[in-house]
């Protein structure tokens, strides 16, 4: 028989045995944790998106939502983060999805590694194992969708990921996953507003995995943007990590912000979790362009190709080139009535001409119903064509379907930011420019890389320094947009433009700094490869105290040619204005670019203005460094 003395201990332990493991099994890992001060690592700081604040020690992260976090000051404080998460652990599993081993995969795959947890519960994480189950990702993309100026949030481009599964499974890009991070608009709200939310932060932002395909049809058809795409060398260890954080993060809100923590900036973040030790956001402290991310990601060694998907414009433009000019308005035609294909004279054509025009009307066909309810009629049409097409299939050559050159892909072009400092005469006056970008480029700048016809200018400063050494604020555009995209038989945009800043005008014998807003509508046609000649109509609001009543609105003509030659670019523009109170303006202006390097060019401007009684002519060399 047993004494009590002896029954009490074996009492005791199967009931400490028999205890929920909670307390010891957080308990030891914490110790641990502080013996490794794991809440300081890097990949801890990333995992919750913490960022230094302003006081040395101090921290917060880039997102607020209490939803990502364990502890209650856990958006200030990693260390009790860290703390509040190891204990989250331990929880019954009868919390099921919302255990936190469920919600924080990456946190538990990250400190498994690095401590010894025990015998942690084990929740069957149901949810997760289905998102994991449809997104079978072992490759990753990083994907640039061009620049789109009619969208204030979409004129820089952007950047989203494509996860892919494994090549050897069969797997295909239509039914890869794509990671996009945005912004949640309120659809009402007017561009102004649009604008001024994005600035600010105002909007929230979070992230979204979808098809692939739908992000196909939204660029490359619905907006007519091309797609390039750049294969990264993550590893499928790499990979699963970024997909783990994708779940920690599904439905957490950050705040959305155009030029600094925008889609970009938060792709960056994702690449980091990938592969520990990657500092890629780092070099983005004030903007973050989508091509110069790229661009990071590239240096950081990640990218190991490139692929280019055309738009439908950009087909269509393929397509007609190979066609005489002198048979584009037989692809309208037979676009319109598919019977011509039997009249007398396109069988005449030889097979490959035939060929190559049936093509085009199909391609045409499709791009003129983007987005347009179904029509009967246009539907035989495109059917007709598209057994046409078929019969014609072997005459279409390989330089039919040829892309674009890859040198011309966006990463290649010149940098972001632009310094440059200038000589300038004044009518016998010289003086010195210095300059300032902060993005992007401009129509006469070296167009590697950008679309023909394209003006992105934010935050332009350009100093003035006179003779005796005074230095004074010569010019300041805070936007400068100018969209200048060809018009012909086959595509009708109207081209426009939109600037507001601070210049410098004559008036009434005196100089003044003057805030104004200008814009313009109109149209542009090529003349010949790269070479353009626009015209519009423009109005203009300009607050000057050198006249009387010192808001003064006009209207006017703004006309240039803009040409391009090898390394030099010439473009010449006049414009005339018409204020409220009778005043008028001329100005005519002479540009020359020389392309030294990609980050190097020489600009020689010639301006005269006619701002009565006024008349000033100024010619000036200004060196332009990219970066």
């Amino acid at each position: 028989m047993y004494s009590m003395r002896t029954l009490l201990p074996c009492l005791l332990l199967a009931l400490l045995a028999a205890l929920p493991s909670r307390a010891w099994s957080a308990d030891s890992a914490w110790a641990q944790a502080q013996a490794l001060e794991l809440w300081t690592h890097d990949h801890w700081l990333n995992l919750v998106h913490y960022k230094a604040g302003a006081l040395p020690g101090s921290w917060k992260s880039a997102t607020d939502d209490p939803r990502f976090f364990l502890a209650d000051d856990g958006a200030t404080a990693p260390r009790n983060e860290l703390r509040a998460t190891l204990a989250a652990f331990t929880a019954p599993v009868t919390l099921a999805d919302e255990h936190a081993q469920c919600r924080f995969v990456a946190r538990l795959d990250w400190l498994r590694r690095h401590l010894d947890l025990g015998d942690l519960p084990q929740p069957a994480c149901a949810a997760y194992q289905a998102f994991r189950l449809q997104v079978q990702a072992q490759h990753a993309v990083l994907v640039f969708p061009s620049y789109y100026l009619n969208s204030p949030s979409s004129m820089f481009g952007h950047t989203l990921l494509r996860l892919d599964p494994d090549e050897a499974g069969g797997g295909s890009e239509y039914l890869s996953f794509a990671v996009n991070f945005g912004a949640i608009v309120d659809p009402g709200d007017n561009s102004l507003f649009f604008a001024f939310n994005g600035l600010t932060g105002q909007y929230p932002g979070q992230f979204e995995v979808d098809h692939y395909y739908k992000k196909i049809r939204e660029y490359n058809t619905g907006e007519n943007r091309d797609i390039w795409e750049y294969p990264l060398n993550l590893t499928p260890a790499e990979t699963e990590r970024l997909v783990q954080h994708l779940w920690e993060l599904k439905g957490v809100r950050f705040a959305y912000y155009f030029f600094d923590e925008n889609c970009s900036y938060r792709i960056l973040e994702l690449l980091e979790i990938a592969r520990p030790g990657l500092d890629l956001t780092r070099g983005f402290p004030m903007t973050a362009i989508p091509i110069d991310t790229v661009r990071a990601v590239q240096n950081a060694g990640l990218i190991q190709g490139k692929l280019f998907r055309p738009s439908q414009g950009t087909v269509l433009r393929q397509r007609l080139a190979v066609i005489p000019k002198t048979l584009h308005e037989t692809v309208i035609e037979l676009s319109n009535e598919p019977a011509r294909l039997d009249d007398g004279s396109l069988p005449s054509l030889d097979p490959q001409t035939r060929a190559r025009l049936i093509d085009a009307a199909y391609k045409y066909l499709r791009f003129t119903q983007t987005g347009a309810a179904r029509d009967p009629v246009i539907a035989k049409h495109s059917f007709q064509l598209l057994q046409a097409l078929r019969r014609h299939a072997d005459q279409i050559g390989q330089d039919d379907r040829a892309d674009v050159a890859l040198s011309t892909s966006p990463e290649l072009g010149h940098g972001s930011r632009r310094l440059a400092a200038g000589v300038w005469n004044e009518d016998r006056l010289d003086y010195l420019t210095l300059g300032l970008r902060l993005s992007l480029h401009s129509l006469q700048e070296n167009r590697n890389g950008f679309p023909l016809g394209a003006q992105i200018n934010l935050g332009n400063f350009d100093l003035r320094v006179e003779e005796d050494g005074d230095a004074d604020l010569n010019r300041l555009d805070v936007v400068d947009i100018l969209s200048l995209s060809p018009r012909d038989a086959f595509f009708k945009p109207l081209s426009w433009s939109i600037q507001t800043g601070i210049d410098r005008q004559w008036t009434g014998g005196s100089e003044h700094r003057v805030a104004q807003v200008n814009g313009g509508i109109g149209a542009t046609r090529t003349l010949g490869a790269g070479n353009l000649l626009y015209g519009l109509t423009t109005a203009r609001l300009e607050y000057n105290h050198g006249y009387a009543a010192p808001a003064q609105p006009a209207v006017g003509l703004r006309a240039g040619l803009l040409l391009n030659a090898g390394p030099l670019t010439f473009n010449g523009e006049v414009a005339t204005e018409k204020f409220a109170n009778g005043e008028t303006r001329t100005r005519v202006v002479l540009g020359n670019n020389l392309y030294l390097s990609r980050q190097q060019a020489l600009h020689l401007e010639l301006q005269w203005r006619n701002q009565q009684p006024e008349h000033k002519t100024a010619i000036g060399l200004r060196y332009q460094y990219y970066y």
